[in-house]
């Protein structure tokens, strides 16, 4: 259900593919709750504290579909990072309209 919303499917299509699929009736506000259970986890996403030392750290932003008011392009920026042993880690992310925030 949550990468189904992720992904901008609407609450009312996600509830028919989930019964479609499973035969398990979800309704519209049964999916949006599930997919509200994810903020906290994004939250602490965000503050967690840092694993480790990087060696380099590399800043980008891509343009990809959300689903807000609209169903739109937005930039989201993200960080990662490259350890001391190569292995790579997104340090983090945020979202905005277009890539000049």
């Amino acid at each position: 259900i949550i990468k189904l919303y992720s992904k901008g499917v609407t609450t009312r299509e996600t509830a028919d593919l989930i019964e479609k699929m499973y035969g398990s009736h979800y309704s519209p506000a049964q999916v949006s709750n599930i997919s509200k259970q994810m903020i906290p986890k994004v939250e602490a996403y965000h503050k967690r504290k840092l694993s480790d030392k990087f060696f380099c750290v590399y800043l980008d932003a891509a343009y990809v579909s959300l689903r807000r008011e609209t169903f739109e392009r937005e930039a989201v920026y993200i960080a990662i990072g490259i350890k001391p042993n190569g292995h790579k880690e997104v340090i983090d992310y945020c979202i905005a309209p277009n890539e000049n925030i």
